[in-house]
């Protein structure tokens, strides 16, 4: 056995907290027995370092990393393995162990599983990514390397620059290294200082074939000319696709066409990196299918391409073909006949193909454009089509492309419209609001429809920011003012609100307001919509309101116009229209003037089977105070973003359903909702949409036993919030910090942090949000000794409810006056207040009240109605899953001596509703990463959860709290169907 000692050093790793702490297992159990892992990723994510994070951390004994020499039998090597341990625990680290022989890897698979006759000796595996299920290591633990998240390469690019990065530097190598610390490092040591400061431009490609074989190269050593060929096929195949994969008889037609006389392209002898599965071929990592692109001579490359525009054009698929054959040229780098069809072709709504695939063909036609006008606008079209496929990063790199030549105020306003969306979902909303407003400026003479967009997006990013003055110039009627505050003659301007309680009209409930893009949303709000997704159908509910300037869009007087007018949204000039009349009467505070045209919005839902429109119609309904009919609007508008692939709009409708259900009091369903509205945020670059979900979640888990989650969600949104001006997501995240200490019997911090929200001042919250915390606040003072506090709250949250949007308000305003009144008086406020929550539903705020209720009979030595009560309200915070005020509702039954019924199913039911979440994940096999993924919560978070799950049922492993979730989960059905008589 051949290998070396390590010398201790130390060994900084970013992230990876599930996989380090897979590893610390390892090497904490070593004390007792021998062990095993593998840690399986592909190249540059990061094996070799965690095995020499490992050997550093292990400090019990001696660390052997062994080469990749012939090791003999596995009894040999368990010889060698016991004689390294000695009486003591040892680590064996084996690198890249995939790379052994066949023989060699078959002795360390058997050898791994009978470490148990070798004293305490830890053997950590590193392979490849797929190799982990090789018959030589399948049968051993496995611990997976995914890519980096965003804040993770963000402090891996901090250390290695010592934060000298410029901001738009950075954007650029986060997108190219796409994750992968190895190539991150590559990258930057690509770059001289004065590129990474932004004082010299960037070299292109960013990414270059150097860098890629560092990272990457290793992987395809050895590769023989067949296997090549069809490695750069898939490869090339893959920069026009719309998947990671691509059809196998596509890439062995091309690459039979590169290499007629082949005879080993088949699928039963595949090289190593590619699999087949569903008929489809792809690379195991995407590294290295960009590596084999990257490095392929450049004449080889073309003609794979060429060879691919051969075979896609015969079987029909224009679009890509197309774009194959631009790519296969050798000519000059202008060709308009190639380019004007590309454009079209990527603008026509009868062609099949997702917003990423037009935006690659757009862009391609710019490159081969030379005419300095339409290269810009077909930069922006490629711009318009990426942000729609979830990619603001990639459109900021387009607009900075269209920039640099003289175009009509038609392509610039549409550029500025892009990027005012791009900034309006990922980037300070200030500087949102002014780049919609130039672009309503430069669209209302030649594209009144697309400014008419520009306008309600820019008034969206004011309600974001909370600038009601804003927002109420930019909705008035006629064109929106100029970026610098001034109005072209004629033009109306903004009258006051009706008052300081109207100012909040908007706001829709108790649950939580609508995100940003639910105010004065066009569905413009969240990017214009793609070819299929530009027409809405004719307005349904009655007569139109009186018009106001918005026109009808113009047609395109040329065809090749047509085809780029097609691959952008023009809104439907009544939605448009009805809106903003409705959007502006709520802010004055005219509910009567506001309902009809919110009405007509909420009633094309009907008919309307786009999402952009559905998103309108949802928004409408939550002004409204409907939210069945917001909650019907908004999953119509998911399923329809889904099935027309519309990325960007997927987390922007689970943000409008997120608020439905809260403000219906279904926070289960809000959470759920709000989770994977996240990861999709995330997923897609939209920050700021992140941060609502954010919010959401902190409110949701504020009613549950979870501060942690409550903390961890709040800090996230608020620090999104505060850089980017989101003035709303701040508002609501401090609010549910406030609940959870509320719940958490802490009245004083509560009333600390809501007194800066509601009461008069320059750091109250939100316009349109502060007045949904009153109820919380009247409660926290009471019981923090100031009343006097809330006599500047209570009128207008008084106005609030009279105005009948909030169908919790009357019932919570009634509570605050019980809180506040003397004895004589209380007791009919509480019963009016229980009355008017049994008209508006919603178990929360009704257990809410029963609960104050029910202490207040207690205090009154009327321990009956007490008991009555506080019942009341215990069944209706199980039913809902608060469980930390069902806690509260439990110690005031226990001090009137009755014995409070847990709820739930057997053994489970001493379990908080998230550690009974993560329970059942964890039951189900998943680990703790992607417990965190589907909870949209930190690995630490989870852990800390496990912990207490493992304490609270008294079980030491995975395996055991399987069978008990199991067993309890079974009892639990064998118990309804007693009830209800069921049969097995």
């Amino acid at each position: 056995m051949t290998g070396e000692t390590t010398v201790h050093t130390a060994v900084r790793i970013h992230g990876r907290s599930t996989q380090r702490q897979a590893v610390r297992s390892l090497l904490d159990g070593l004390r007792t027995h021998s062990g095993h892992l593998v840690v399986a990723g592909e190249p540059g994510l990061g094996r070799t370092a965690l095995l020499q994070w490992a050997a550093h951390s292990f400090r019990a004994g001696p660390v052997l990393h062994l080469g990749t020499g012939p090791h003999g039998t596995a009894e040999e090597l368990l010889d060698s393995l016991r004689a390294t341990a000695g009486e003591g625990p040892a680590l064996v680290c084996v690198d890249d162990a995939h790379l052994w022989d066949p023989p060699a890897r078959a002795a360390l698979g058997r050898a791994a599983t009978r470490l148990h006759t070798a004293g305490r000796v830890g053997l950590l595996l590193s392979v490849a990514g797929h190799r982990a299920v090789d018959p030589d290591f399948a049968h051993l633990p496995v611990v997976r390397l995914d890519p980096l998240a965003r804040p993770e390469a963000d402090a891996l690019l901090d250390e290695v620059s010592d934060g000298a990065v410029d901001p738009a530097v950075r954007e650029e190598l986060l997108a190219g290294a796409e994750g992968n610390p190895a190539l991150l490092l590559a990258l930057v040591r690509r770059l001289s200082p004065a590129e990474l400061r932004g004082h010299r431009p960037l070299p292109t490609p960013l990414v270059d074939a150097g860098s890629l074989a560092e990272v990457a190269g290793g992987a395809l050593a050895g590769t023989p000319a067949d296997a090549w060929d069809l490695l750069l096929t898939v490869a090339a195949a893959a920069r026009a696709s719309d998947a990671p994969d691509v059809a196998a008889d596509v890439a062995f037609d091309a690459a039979r066409h590169l290499r007629p006389s082949s005879t080993a392209l088949c699928v039963d002898a595949l090289p190593e990196p590619l699999a087949l599965a569903d008929e489809r071929l792809r690379f195991h990592g995407p590294l290295v299918g960009r590596t084999v692109h990257a490095t392929a001579a450049p004449d080889r490359r073309r003609a794979a391409h060429r060879a691919l525009a051969d075979v896609l054009e015969a079987g029909g698929h224009r679009l890509p073909a197309l774009l194959h054959r631009s790519w296969s040229l050798t000519g000059p780098a202008s060709e308009p006949s190639l380019a004007d069809g590309l454009a079209a072709v990527a603008g026509d709504d009868t062609v099949t193909a997702s917003h990423r695939l037009r935006a690659t063909a757009y862009t391609r036609a710019a490159e081969l454009t030379a005419d300095g006008p339409a290269r810009t606008e077909r930069y922006t079209a490629a711009a318009e089509q990426a942000l729609l496929a979830g990619r603001p990063d990639r459109a900021r790199h387009l607009l900075a492309a269209a920039r640099g030549c003289a175009a009509p105020d038609e392509v610039r306003g549409r550029a500025e419209l892009v990027r005012g969306l791009t900034e309006l979902r990922d980037g300070p909303v200030g500087d949102a609001h002014q780049s919609l407003l130039l672009a309503a400026s430069l669209l209302a003479e030649d594209a009144p429809a697309d400014a008419a967009a520009a306008a309600l997006a820019a008034a969206d990013a004011a309600w974001a920011a909370g600038d009601l003055a804003a927002c109420l110039a930019t909705l008035a009627p006629g064109p929106p003012p100029h970026p610098d505050g001034t109005r072209a003659p004629g033009r109306a301007a903004a009258p006051r609100p009706a008052g300081p309680a109207d100012a909040s009209a908007v706001a829709p409930g108790a649950g939580g307001p609508p995100g940003p893009r639910e105010s004065a949303v066009a569905p413009g709000a969240g990017g214009p919509p793609g070819p299929r997704e530009s027409a809405v159908p004719p307005r349904a509910g009655g007569p139109p309101a009186p018009r106001e300037s918005a026109a009808a869009p113009t047609e395109p007087s040329d065809p090749a116009a047509g085809a780029r007018r097609a691959g952008r949204a023009v809104p439907h000039p009544d939605t448009v229209r009805d809106h903003r009349v409705g959007m502006r009467a709520l802010l004055e505070g005219r509910l009567d003037r506001a309902a009809v045209p919110l009405g007509h919005v909420v009633e094309r839902a009907r008919t309307d089977d786009r999402p952009e429109g559905l998103l309108r119609s949802a928004a409408a309904a939550l002004l409204l105070g409907d939210a069945d009919a917001a909650r019907r609007a908004g999953a119509r508008a998911l399923a329809a973003a889904r099935q027309l692939r519309s990325e960007a709009l997927v987390p922007q409708a689970l943000e409008y359903l997120a608020y439905a259900e809260l403000r219906a009091g279904r926070h289960p369903q809000a959470r759920t909702h709000a989770e994977e509205g996240l990861r999709t945020a995330l997923r897609t670059g939209q920050r700021n949409t992140a941060a609502h979900h954010r919010a959401v979640l902190a409110l949701a888990a504020s009613i549950e036993e979870e501060p942690e989650a409550v903390a961890e969600h709040v800090s996230a949104a608020l620090a999104t919030a505060r850089r980017h001006g989101l003035a709303q997501a701040a508002t609501l995240a401090e609010w549910a910090a406030a609940r959870a200490d509320l719940g958490r019997g802490r009245p004083l911090d509560a009333a600390d942090r809501l007194g800066l929200l509601v009461l008069p001042g320059p750091g109250r919250g939100h316009f349109a949000v502060w007045r949904l915390a009153v109820p919380c606040f009247v409660e926290a003072a009471v019981l923090a000794g100031r009343r006097e506090d809330t006599r500047a709250v209570l009128p207008d949250f008084a106005d609030w409810a009279a105005f009948g949007a909030d169908p919790q308000a009357a019932a919570q305003l009634a509570r605050c006056h019980a809180l506040l009144a003397p004895p004589e008086r209380a007791d009919d406020l509480y019963r009016h207040a229980l009355a008017r929550h049994e008209e508006a539903g919603g178990d929360f705020e009704r257990a809410r009240t029963a609960l104050l209720y029910g202490k207040w009979l207690r205090r009154r030595r009327r321990p009956r109605e007490a008991r009555g009560r506080l019942g009341t309200a215990l069944a209706g915070f199980d039913r809902c899953g608060a469980g930390i005020w069902a806690a509260q509702a439990r110690g005031e039954l226990r001090a009137l001596g009755a014995a409070p019924r847990p709820g739930g199913a057997g053994a489970l039911t001493g379990l908080t509703p998230q550690q009974l979440r993560i329970a059942r994940h964890v039951a189900e096999g998943a680990t703790n990463r992607e417990v965190a993924l589907t909870l949209a919560v930190s690995t630490r978070t989870v852990d800390y959860h496990l912990r207490k799950v493992f304490a609270a049922l008294g079980v030491r492993s995975r395996l055991e709290l399987a069978r008990m979730v199991e067993h309890a989960e079974q009892a639990g059905e064998a118990g309804q169907a007693e009830k209800t008589g069921a049969q097995p």
